[in-house]
């Protein structure tokens, strides 16, 4: 028989209070500071829409992290706590016990929430808003007098009723709020959605923007406007870029020529530190010319085409704006198979500050990983490397540990099981999969001990698993079925 705890006084206060609407209004100003972040969980969990709004107004923490309770859209949530704000602002700033100074309505969570018992919001994180103002534009004493909004934005081909309503009371009281978006994903977003948000969160405070557009050349321009004005945009996601055309207006000539101001703009990005490029659509002269406006020196890289040219691996490795890359992500089918002493050289240009690679669906010959091993092998700096999904032999593989073996920061490997792993049709020979790894493993203890190393299978096409080598033998789901079945 199971027994319940008997409820704590805290427990039984805050049942009373909000069973009594007006009474835990009316006590908001003499509650305890530490008891505000339990009743608010409550009250959102029951929907006690007057008591969110009031104690929005009474919070006694500089920080409200709501939107980590917000995981799926509620309008009717988002319209108590915003009235809660505009009560705020209309309080005498000497009189009101309030310390708010930062709305987050982000839904991501915060650690905030999980030093108090009660509402769950998955995973944590620590990100948090820099406490330094991006705002050049106000002077400082109108800054710290002004309550900061943050939020994200995923931009569609329309606005949900959440992101309306936002905007609208956004539009509303822009004078009265700093008002932040510091991410914005816009996923064929017409270009009055954009420019209805970006006129009214500023793009100056935007630090992450993904893009997944097919537009047509009026509307990439139109985002080139505002995209010089992003002078803090440190994480750029070109995940999409197409542009379409209507013949009778516009000629290919028009077509190249927007693209290219849109990728001119990238050369003023003086903060961007991160940049994703994900089949993006852009020709060869697009993809040189993109490289040719690196001119700030990025931290991380990641590429995933499925065609790679080899004429953009040379100008990838000739980008000076790549020479302090610490993290370098490169996913091509077609990649060693073009231009191996290309990667070899860009390799060799990030040797001093590289410390995170991944390579993966790609093919490295045995005529051809000669070329790069000996770059790879001068990256002391490495602490992670990846390379599943790539097609290796089990001699190419030795030789690419053996390459590395004198790499002491390595904390994390990956590696692909070999080609002589799987049979004609591509299913995994386990028996010769479990002894191929073990065999692979002591070649690398001979020379250092591991710390994280794992030899891994493509992903099951039936049940999305790998089978797994890190020293004992981890199946996928159908193998480990096969293994089960009675034998006739």
């Amino acid at each position: 028989m199971n027994i319940e705890a008997p409820s704590t006084l805290q427990e039984l206060t805050m049942k009373s209070l909000l069973r009594h609407e007006a009474l835990a209004i009316s006590v908001l100003q003499k509650l305890p500071k530490a008891f505000f972040p339990s009743l608010f969980k409550e009250a959102f969990k029951s929907r006690h829409m007057k008591i969110l709004t009031a104690m929005v107004a009474e919070w006694p923490f500089s920080s409200l992290p709501v939107g980590a309770l917000m995981q799926e859209p509620d309008v009717v949530i988002l319209q108590a706590v915003l009235d809660g704000v505009d009560m705020l602002l209309k309080q005498n700033v000497h009189l009101r016990r309030s310390k708010l100074r930062v709305l987050d309505l982000r839904k991501m969570c915060r650690v905030f929430w999980n030093v108090w018992p009660g509402i769950e919001c998955g995973e944590s994180s620590t990100g948090t808003l820099s406490e330094e103002e991006k705002e050049n534009d106000l002077p400082r004493y109108a800054l710290r007098q002004r309550l900061k909004v943050v939020t994200d934005f995923f931009l569609n081909v329309a606005l949900d009723k959440e992101q309306a309503y936002l905007l609208q009371w956004a539009q509303q009281q822009q004078d009265a709020v700093q008002l932040c978006c510091q991410k914005v994903i816009i996923c064929d977003a017409p270009e009055q959605v954009f420019k209805m948000v970006l006129s009214t969160f500023k793009p100056h405070y935007i630090e992450e923007l993904c893009l997944s557009i097919h537009w047509t050349p009026r509307e990439l321009m139109c985002l080139a406007h505002c995209f010089v004005q992003m002078r803090n945009l440190h994480k750029l996601h070109l995940a999409r870029i197409s542009v379409h055309i209507n013949n009778a207006i516009y000629t290919f000539e028009d077509r190249e020529k927007h693209i290219t101001r849109f990728l001119a703009q990238i050369s003023k990005l003086k903060y961007l530190q991160e940049l994703i490029i994900n089949d993006s659509y852009f020709s060869s002269e697009h993809m040189k010319q993109l490289f040719r406006c690196l001119k700030t020196p990025l931290v991380s890289l990641s590429i995933k085409l499925h065609k790679f040219p080899s004429s953009d691996l040379k100008h990838l490795s000739q980008c000076h704006g790549l020479f302090q890359l610490k993290h370098l992500n490169l996913f091509s089918a077609s990649l060693f198979n073009l231009c191996p002493t290309a990667l070899q050289f860009l390799l060799k240009s990030v040797a001093d500050t590289l410390q995170t690679l991944q390579i993966s669906n790609c093919c490295i010959r045995d005529s051809e990983h000669g070329t790069l091993l000996p770059a790879l092998s001068q990256c002391f700096q490495l602490t992670s490397v990846y390379f599943y999904d790539t097609a290796i032999s089990i001699l190419a593989l030795k030789d690419l540990l053996q390459s590395l073996a004198n790499l002491c920061k390595l904390t994390k490997e990956h590696y692909p099981a070999p080609l002589e792993c799987y049979d004609d049709r591509g299913h995994v020979l386990v028996n010769k999969f479990e002894n191929v790894c073990l065999d692979l493993l002591n070649t690398i203890r001979v020379k250092r001990q591991p710390k994280v190393i794992n030899f891994a299978t493509k992903v099951c096409g039936k049940c999305s698993q790998r089978c797994v080598f890190n020293g004992k033998t981890t199946l996928c789901h159908c193998h480990k079925q096969e293994l089960v079945k009675p034998r006739n």
